[in-house]
């Protein structure tokens, strides 16, 4: 019997020192993803394989095929699994001026776009997936997140159209400066964010002189704001 123990502990030291837990299949699955999701926040998705992915995960190839298909679908699990990181990360604050709620919740934007550079660039650039498609829907449901929590941060339950519209460009504007900050990064994060969330107040009176609900709007942020 020691005999047979020695030689299992022989065996354990060749396949490489440790069991491996055995998996359920969501968490087989999840494992993967998470693999690709550090691989794309590195590197764009173009320059990525299926074998990348596996030699992460510490999986076989023909594992990943078996879990996702292929890269396409593998890229959208990703993706999909980005989204909701991130909609825990812009849970709204409770406390706090609504300019106030709106910043921490830009930083926490920011925060993503940090920690998923290059998915993130791929992501607004265009990547590897039709973007009109099923990544286009996951797209759209980002920026529809992003919106619901700026609307909540800011008391409004129903944006008035002129209000939709305005925060709408603001957020392309996000996305922009995001991509250049980047690309630059010659201007600190809280500079970039202080610069995004003044644009926001210069936007809001701008469009008060369209529609009165916005100019409202304008003038209980400046009021809670100074107050």
């Amino acid at each position: 019997m020691g005999d047979r123990a020695v030689a299992g502990k022989a065996r354990g030291r060749q396949s490489g020192g440790r069991a491996r837990r055995r998996l359920s299949v969501d968490e087989r699955r999840d494992e993967l993803i998470e693999a690709a999701l550090q691989l794309f926040s590195t590197r764009s998705p173009e320059d990525i394989s299926i074998d990348d992915v596996a030699a992460a995960a510490g999986a076989s190839r023909a594992l990943v095929y078996h879990y996702f298909g292929g890269k396409y679908e593998l890229y959208l699990a990703a993706l999909g699994s980005a989204a909701k990181q991130l909609s825990v990360l812009l849970e709204p604050p409770t406390e706090g001026k609504p300019l106030d709620r709106l910043r921490i919740s830009l930083s926490r934007y920011f925060d993503f776009v940090e920690s998923h550079a290059a998915g993130y660039t791929a992501l607004l650039r265009g990547g590897p997936a039709d973007r009109s498609g099923e990544v286009g829907e996951i797209v759209d449901g980002i920026r529809q997140l992003l919106l619901d929590r700026i609307l909540h941060s800011l008391d409004v339950v129903t944006p008035s159209p002129v209000l939709r519209i305005t925060l709408r460009s603001w957020m392309a504007a996000v996305e922009t400066a995001g991509l250049d900050w980047l690309d630059n990064r010659d201007v600190t994060r809280p500079q970039l964010e202080a610069l995004l969330v003044d644009h926001l107040v210069v936007m809001f009176h701008a469009a008060g002189r369209h529609d009165p609900g916005t100019g409202e709007l304008f003038d209980r942020l400046a009021h809670e704001e100074m107050g």
